[in-house]
């Protein structure tokens, strides 16, 4: 499958809830899905997420 992925870097001062909240938003009204999670040591979270590719014409383009 294909899929594009969309790197996000959260601050050290971003709580985990609030990191969920709008990761479930993101998920919800966009169809990101959660990939990966890098936490480091200076509390900074490093968030990758994906989404399958979708292969249909885009409106307003002709081919």
């Amino acid at each position: 499958m294909d899929y594009e992925y969309a790197p996000l870097r959260l601050p050290p001062n971003v709580d985990r809830l609030t990191a969920a909240a709008q990761l479930a938003i993101q998920a919800e009204f966009s169809g990101w899905e959660l990939a990966r999670v890098r936490l480091y040591r200076d509390g900074t979270r490093q968030v990758v997420l994906r989404r399958r590719r979708v292969n249909q014409p885009q409106p307003g383009l002709s081919y």
